[in-house]
Formats: structure tokens, C-alpha cells, sequence
């Protein structure tokens, strides 16, 4: 199937098989490997990137199924040599070890920025709460680190947060 979606501002059309995922889009025929295939399974977050604004597992999005989306990965964020403000946060906080699941953590953490609302740790759900160490251990718990830099994630987030 032909399909068209724009990655990282780039428009593409591309020939794919309607069995292939977003995730093998991006690596094995876009030359885009920042997003990770760590589970195939959409348990670990290392796939992690933004669909229209709003962050995704790759590994479990149908390719087919993004025709006429703006996918955004972690090669997409930085504007030129100017770091996102977070990966700039990511790194004067050492918030990574082995680097596998960073990309991942970073579009999690952009689009997490930009939702709003009460999580599961909220205490009143008609609130909207500020994004507490809590709230953001809460709201990125879908991204798993095998290194444990998560003391220093949440730090780099709460730092860029607002």
C-alpha cells in the first residue's frame, strides 16, 4: 500500500506492506533507528515517538494505518544544533546510562509535557495537577530504564517542566 506521512517535518510517501509496523517504517526503511525495538510488544517504551503530537508505541502502531500523520522521533526533536530543551535537561542531569531507552524517555517525556488532566496518582480527579515527582514517576511508568537512571529522568523532566 501506498501511504504518505510527514517525518520530522519531511513529507515521505512510501510503498509498505500492510503488516509492517510504524517502528519498522521508521528503522528498517527510513534510516531512523533512534526509536528502539526493545519488546515488540509495547511494554517497554523504548519505541516511543509522537503521532500528531501525542506520544505512541511504534512497535504497536500499523504503519498503513499513519497515512496523512505527522510522526515525530527523537532524531526530529533538536532544531538544527539547538537541543530540545529536555535532551539539554537529559544531559546536565546524567539522565541516562547505556543510552537504549533515552530516545524513547524523550519523546514520553515531550508529549507528557503537553497533557493535561489527573493520572492515577491524583488525589482529586477534578484537579489538574502540577507535574510532581510523583505525577511524573506516574506518567512516564510506561517507559521502562534497565539502568535505573530514574531519579535522574524525573529530575531532567521536572526541571523543563512548567
Amino acid at each position: 500500500m501506498d501511504i504518505t506521512l510527514k517525518v520530522n517535518g519531511v513529507s515521505r510517501s512510501v510503498h509498505v506492506d500492510p503488516r509492517m509496523s510504524l517502528l519498522d517504517l521508521l528503522r528498517e526503511r527510513l534510516g531512523l533507528i533512534g526509536a528502539k525495538k526493545g519488546c515488540d510488544h509495547g511494554q517497554c517504551g523504548a519505541c516511543t515517538v509522537l503521532i500528531d503530537g501525542r506520544r505512541a508505541n511504534s512497535c504497536l502502531a500499523l504503519a498503513v494505518a499513519m497515512d496523512g500523520s505527522e510522526i515525530v522521533t527523537v532524531e526530529g526533536l533538536a532544531e538544527g544544533d539547538d537541543l530540545h530543551p529536555l535532551q539539554a535537561a537529559f544531559i546536565e542531569h546524567d539522565a541516562f546510562q547505556c543510552g537504549y531507552c533515552t530516545p524513547g524517555q524523550l519523546c514520553s517525556a515531550v508529549g507528557m509535557l503537553r497533557e493535561t488532566g489527573p493520572s492515577a496518582v491524583t488525589g482529586d480527579l477534578r484537579d489538574d495537577p502540577g507535574l510532581t515527582p510523583e505525577e511524573i514517576r506516574e506518567r512516564m511508568s510506561g517507559n521502562l530504564c534497565r539502568c535505573g537512571a530514574y531519579v535522574n529522568i524525573v529530575g531532567a523532566i521536572a526541571e523543563v517542566a512548567p
